[in-house]
């Protein structure tokens, strides 16, 4: 569960002074991009799942409270802000939104909330958030599925994420984009996604020889179900990568497998 503290202070003082001036009617906010970057026609929206989830668990517990407190910038607060509507806070507003993995242009409204000021405020800094990543991890991966014409895409951007838990959406929303699995395993596990893998620099370096890892490697995985780091296919059996559901890329030198020397599997991974 998100903490209620994960937003930005400015929306907690407005928060605080849409109570003390009594505005108490709703609102409507709408989450959209004015303009597509160049070369863009599309965004694939995503995220939402995990925007609902944040909605309707949303709470400030009495130690987050106490925080907010002391701290100086909600000085002007009062004390019926931190004895009761903080304590009493549940978002109970009405959210609208595109379904995930639909294609959202220019102008188009990806999510809309309509709420009492004070719980459109609140929400707003979560929301772009996680709807932002995720539809631009998908919009991205989007791309890389069309331009991949039918041959599969797997994710496995976990390392390079900024934390486990962009890792762990960022492997979501490129499934949802059309990726056929992820490296990511939380993933596999939480959202059902298949997941895949290949080997490390440190699984070859343990053995004799290139070839020697690649030969223990097919004995220790189905080659038809993962692919298989190759940086020296060329010299693998011809037979045996055959039977490859694909390879990842290990540097830009790819002569050998554009050369013709080994038939190129179905998928290529990097």
């Amino acid at each position: 569960m998100k903490s209620a503290l994960a937003t930005d202070l400015y929306q907690l003082t407005m928060m605080a002074g849409y109570e003390r001036a009594g505005l108490s009617g709703w609102s409507t906010f709408e989450l959209f991009v004015r303009d597509m970057p160049p070369h863009r026609g599309y965004l694939l929206a995503a995220g939402l799942a995990q925007a609902v989830e944040y909605l309707c668990a949303l709470r400030f517990t009495p130690e987050e409270i106490a925080y907010l407190r002391g701290v100086p910038g909600l000085a002007a607060a009062g004390d019926r802000f931190f004895a009761e509507v903080l304590p009493s806070f549940r978002f109970e507003g009405d959210v609208w939104a595109v379904r995930e993995g639909e294609p959202v242009f220019a102008g188009e409204p990806i999510v809309r909330v309509r709420a009492t000021p004070p719980q459109a405020q609140l929400v707003e800094t979560a929301l772009l958030a996680i709807v932002n990543f995720q539809t631009l991890i998908a919009s991205k991966a989007a791309r890389i599925v069309s331009a991949a014409a039918g041959r599969p895409i797997l994710e496995f951007g976990t390392r390079r994420a900024h934390g486990l838990d962009a890792a762990l959406y960022a492997a979501r929303a490129a499934y949802i984009a059309g990726c056929g699995g992820t490296s990511n395993v939380e993933a596999g596990f939480r959202f059902g996604i298949p997941i895949s893998g290949t080997m490390a620099h440190s699984w070859v370096q343990s053995f004799p020889s290139e070839i020697d890892a690649f030969r223990s490697a097919s004995r220790s995985t189905s080659s038809t179900d993962r692919p298989v780091v190759v940086s020296a296919v060329a010299r693998f059996t011809t037979d045996r990568c055959s039977k490859l559901a694909g390879v990842t890329r290990d540097g830009d030198d790819t002569s050998a497998l554009n050369g013709g020397e080994v038939p190129m599997p179905s998928a290529v991974v990097r």
